[in-house]
This record gives structure tokens, sequence and C-alpha cells, in this order.
């Protein structure tokens, strides 16, 4: 791993880089060979990358976009070989896993690999130029952090069965976005609890019980996995500036929970 070369990719889009042997268990995780964290000391946030000990992975920035603070990062350790998009996003710092499935060696081809197919879809019916396509409000959607927004122009619900201030939060916990006026239909039923992020489902959850002493105390709660969720309203997070949307919006989340490093993250509501 070149450490100089990456201080100077990241120091490009005003980022301060942390280089380290002592790996974060907190955040992204490839194979336990690298981990990629961004975390906060008196100076502000800075990124951290640690290597686990007797691992000296390839590490190595692909492209960088000063105007824009994002760059696109290369992680190989043998076969392996996987890319994050690192950037600023309106507040703060962040890393998302690129599915390894998208061919991507730019930042724009990385944001466009990260919008699932619906967004690409709906941009794509728009006419969108590049440039549109990246703001955070355009014809096609609204997007806020790794939630889209795409508008749902002829739909109606059972007004007794819309749900007010529901969070939205993908499995693995962060702070929720909070809907003023939510509807989820579909989905998967599961069990959640805080040793199975992802959910478990009736049937697992009965074989734990009967074969896991204590997992009956361990908090669980009844959630759907992947359920269509349908918001109007506004939109609020205590990282990103409060969006309203006029008439009823379908939510999509990113595509990182396709990565290989993502790969157990599910959406839940």
């Amino acid at each position: 791993m070149n450490a100089t070369n990456l201080l100077t990719g990241f120091s490009r889009i005003g980022a301060r880089l942390k280089v380290t042997g002592r790996p974060s268990r907190r955040f992204r995780v490839l194979e336990g060979a690298i981990s990629l964290d961004v975390r906060e000391d008196r100076e502000g946030e800075f990124f951290e990358v640690a290597h686990a000990p007797g691992v000296d992975p390839e590490v190595a920035v692909l492209d960088a976009q000063p105007a824009d603070r994002h760059l696109l990062l290369l992680v190989r350790q043998g076969d392996e070989k996987q890319k994050f998009l690192c950037g600023h996003d309106e507040r703060h710092w962040f890393v998302a896993a690129v599915p390894e499935s998208a061919p991507v060696g730019t930042v724009r081809q990385a944001k466009e690999a990260l919008k699932p197919a619906q967004v690409q879809s709906a941009q794509a019916r728009e006419g969108l130029r590049a440039k549109a396509r990246n703001r955070r409000k355009n014809a096609a959607y609204r997007r806020q952090g790794e939630w889209f927004f795409l508008p749902v122009p002829v739909f109606h619900v059972n007004e007794s069965e819309v749900l007010r201030n529901e969070p939205l939060v993908r499995a693995g916990g962060g702070k929720p976005h909070l809907m003023e006026f939510c509807y989820r239909a579909g989905g998967e039923v599961v069990y959640v609890c805080p040793r199975r992020q992802s959910g478990v489902t009736a049937r697992e959850y009965q074989r734990l019980l009967a074969n896991v002493p204590g997992a009956k105390a361990w908090g669980w709660s009844l959630m759907r996995r992947n359920p269509d969720v349908f918001v109007r309203g506004k939109v609020r997070h205590a990282d990103h500036k409060t969006i309203v949307l006029h008439g009823w919006h379908q939510v999509f989340m990113n595509t990182e929970g396709q990565s290989r490093a993502m790969r157990n993250v599910a959406f839940l509501d």
C-alpha cells in the first residue's frame, strides 16, 4: 500500500486521510484485508484506511474530481477486487461500495453504478444530461443520502393505512431518515435484532430459539424486508437538508447492498 499516493489523492478532494495497521470493525470491510471508515477527531472528519496485520493489499486512487470532492478507490487483494466511491455529500464525508458487476473507472461511472435500475430508467425517460443526473433534485427523482425518491403520478392508497413520521433506515443501523407520510406494501416479514440485523425468517427464528440458549432475549422485533415503500411530505435527516415531496414517491435504496462488501445489508422497514 503506497500511503503517499493515497494521501495525495485524498488531499486533492480536500479530505484528510489516516493510514493505520489497526483495522476498524465499524464500517466497510473487504474480506478482512482492509477497512475503510469515516471518523472524527478534534480537527473534524477524516477517512481512515486500515489493513490487517501481515496483509499488503493494493490500494489506489483511480480517479479524483477535486471540484466535485469525490474520488474512486480501488482495493485489490489476490483475486478480490473492489471499488469504493469516497466523497462529500451536503455536510459529511462518506464511503460507498460499488457493485462488482459494474465496470467503472471514473467517479461519474461509479455514481451511475450506485443508482438502481428504476432510477436509471427514469432519468433516461426524462432525457437528462450528465450534469443534471448528478443533482440531488432533477426531473426524474429527488435524492437524500443513499435514498432515491421517484414520483408516482397516479397512486391511490387507503388513508387509514398511511403512517406518520416513520423511520427509513437500512439494516446495519445509522441515523434514520424520517418520512412525514409513509405507505408500504409487500416485502417479507422477518425477525430482527442487533445480532441479526438483516433479519431472519419465521422458520429461522424458531430454529434459533430452539437451538441457541438465550436467543429469545436478544431483543427481537418484527419488520418487513425489502418492501415497496412510498412517501410524501417532508423527509428529514440530521445530516441532510429536509426535502419536501409533493405527491407520492416510491423509495429506492442505492445499489451498495449488491456489492460484496455490503452483501449482508437489506432494506428493512
